[in-house]
């Protein structure tokens, strides 16, 4: 039984081995179509390193320009948002064919200003995944807590609850493709960073959920970003840590010091 016990943990070690590095940047509503571009020009040799996926998550306005502008490039573009059907009379949303339809492919699903602004809840972030899976796009899922729900000590409990809804119906094969965004609420934008030992906690107990809902292989293929007032300075201590996976940058991201966060291994 212990030697058992040993090698399904060393199987999971060599697994994370394996997991690369995906650092992506979400420009939120910032950046018209032609400032979209000069910022790519500006950050395309900042953010070379093979041994990190680099995605661009920007404005549905700037998809087309951006994807054009890193053409031949290592980065990848994703999406802010999309909506859960198909086509239709959604004024306003964006169907997910026509981000498949230009190439994009990741998307942002459930960031808290998007549950804090326009009324997203654990149903619709479900809802939402389960169709990027559907058309082939990578969902960066996003979860994470309030200031008040940390001083109550209910954060591994809210984030445990926003995970298993998140991925309600979604197979092991298509969760384990998938990436997570812990961003705790109380850090974005605001300057406060979680301290390296409680990002790594909380991104701890989102693995130990996975393995939970799931099983061992499937938490150690999916990969878990922090995300909430990266910078170059906390990013090399914050992806050394060994569920942490990458960062999902927020304000740096639409500076050169982005390229600094890229090669946080150099």
């Amino acid at each position: 039984m212990i030697s058992l016990r040993k090698s399904k943990k060393r199987n999971v070690r060599n697994k994370k081995m394996a997991r690369k590095k995906i650092i992506a940047g979400n420009w939120k509503m910032n950046m018209t179509p032609s400032q979209a571009v000069e910022l790519v020009n500006t950050l395309k040799p900042l953010v070379v390193n093979d041994e990190v996926d680099v995605v661009f998550c920007v404005p549905a306005i700037d998809l087309v320009p951006v994807m054009e502008a890193t053409k031949g490039t290592n980065i990848q573009v994703g999406a802010e948002n999309m909506y859960f059907e198909d086509k239709g009379a959604y004024t306003g949303e964006i169907a997910p064919a026509m981000l498949t339809d230009i190439g994009v492919k990741y998307v942002i699903i459930g960031h808290s200003e998007r549950r804090e602004y326009f009324a997203e809840t654990d149903e619709t972030v479900n809802k939402k995944v389960l169709k990027a899976f559907e058309y082939g796009l990578t969902p960066i899922i996003c979860c994470g807590e309030t200031l008040t729900q940390r001083e109550q000590g209910i954060t591994l409990d809210w984030i445990r609850q926003q995970i298993k809804i998140a991925f309600q119906n979604v197979t092991a094969e298509q969760a384990a493709s998938a990436v997570i965004a812990y961003e705790p609420i109380w850090a974005i934008g605001t300057g406060k960073v979680a301290t390296t030992e409680q990002a790594q906690e909380v991104c701890g107990a989102i693995r130990a959920c996975i393995a939970e809902v799931y099983d061992e292989a499937t938490a150690a293929a999916i990969r878990i970003q922090y995300g909430g007032s990266v910078s170059a300075a906390s990013a090399p201590e914050l992806f050394a840590q060994p569920d942490i996976d990458g960062g999902l940058v927020g304000g740096a991201s639409l500076k050169p010091d982005f390229g600094k966060i890229v090669n946080y291994n150099k």
